[in-house]
């Protein structure tokens, strides 16, 4: 088995582009390498691609341009370039500033406040332990990451509430191959986000085409919570978060596997959606012919023509009340979860009773069949 390599997150290229700006200041030297402690203790080399020196009147600040390294995990910005200017001002504080491709926080919920830059707690602490290193009082630090304005688009963050940007991150400056707990991670501040706008019912979509039937039903985009294939990771999350009420709502292809006891619904891990819509269709009346046609469906839609020409769509309810039944069951009880199933027009093929009383006793959840 192939030993995976570690990376550097982008915080930790920033506050090695910091130090070695510090380097500078103090010696003269232009580097082209860092070594940069990480919060969990790990030593880290850190190769620096340019040192620049410039002059704004009186005021010298130094621009760093280092190169991310990812490693072995499929990160999006692998070989990025990642721009610090530092400058030296009066004081004892650090001040950080978002440049270009660095977003700015607009919604509560989040780790920094309204109006910071997208600068998290770790990559803010590691450059705070490298300005301690030298002893050197105040700086200003603006990070850029030209790149981010483009590569925001391809993350979370327009729906967090980071705007112009991407988020400088990292808990401890080592970026280890472990994509899919990362990609997990970043899932959850969606709750925050929302818990903290006020929603008392979150919206669970797992993917886009859960999220635009979503959006057609009139849903507030702000309680619209992506799950992707981890459907039963997000559940646990809002039960630890005290969310009480969930609506799983998506295609049936996708739920009709919560429907089934699949809590991660990636079709490499789980793929019961022809057997279950066979199963709920032969126990609402189906003759073995017809089942038999649903089993040797090509996909979920083509079985829901069968269905239709049967005249048993009553089973996209039994499906829909399932599918809450198991989540609820899966969090032991934690969360009331209702469930709504569509097609890939957006139709609804199915809505449970506690969907439905979600429906009626929440006002701002309109919705249109």
């Amino acid at each position: 088995m192939k030993n995976l390599k570690s990376g550097f997150t982008t915080g930790a290229a920033a506050a090695a582009g910091v130090k070695a700006a510090l380097i500078f200041f103090s010696t003269g030297k232009i580097v082209g390498e860092v070594e940069l402690n990480a919060l969990d203790g790990t030593v880290l080399k850190i190769p620096v691609a340019k040192v620049e020196r410039l002059k704004d009147g009186k005021m010298e600040s130094i621009v760093v341009e280092v190169v991310k390294n990812s490693g072995d995990d499929p990160d999006i910005t692998n070989g990025v370039s990642i721009f610090t200017t530092t400058k030296k001002i009066s004081g004892n504080k650090i001040i950080f500033r978002a440049g270009e491709g660095v977003g700015k926080i607009t919604k509560a919920g989040l780790q920094l406040p309204v109006g910071e830059p997208a600068i998290n707690p770790g990559p803010r602490q590691l450059i705070k332990n490298v300005a301690a290193e030298f002893s050197c009082g105040g700086l200003e630090v603006e990070i850029s990451i030209p790149a981010g304005v483009e590569l925001a688009k391809k993350t979370l963050n327009p729906v967090l509430g980071v705007e112009g940007g991407i988020s400088v991150i990292g808990t401890t400056g080592v970026l280890r191959p472990m994509s899919e707990d990362a990609f997990k991670n970043s899932l959850v501040p969606q709750i925050d986000v929302a818990k903290a706008a006020g929603f008392e019912i979150l919206i669970f979509v797992p993917g886009k085409i859960g999220e635009t039937i979503a959006k057609n039903f009139n849903f507030p985009e702000g309680a619209i919570i992506q799950t992707s294939n981890f459907v039963g990771f997000m559940l646990e999350a809002a039960a630890e978060k005290n969310i009480s009420e969930i609506i799983l709502c998506g295609h049936l292809g996708k739920l009709v596997k919560v429907a089934a006891g699949n809590f991660h619904t990636h079709n490499r891990i789980s793929d019961a959606r022809l057997e279950t819509l066979a199963a709920y269709s032969a126990a609402e009346g189906l003759n073995s012919v017809e089942v038999q046609k649903i089993l040797n469906s090509a996909t979920t839609e083509e079985a829901t023509k069968i269905i239709s020409a049967n005249k048993i769509e009553s089973v996209y309810k039994k499906i829909a009340a399932r599918a809450s039944f198991r989540a609820e069951r899966f969090v032991f009880g934690k969360l009331k979860v209702g469930t709504i199933l569509a097609d890939y027009a957006g139709k609804i093929l199915g809505c449970d009773e506690t969907a439905e009383k979600f429906l009626s006793s929440h006002s701002f959840l309109g919705i249109r069949g």
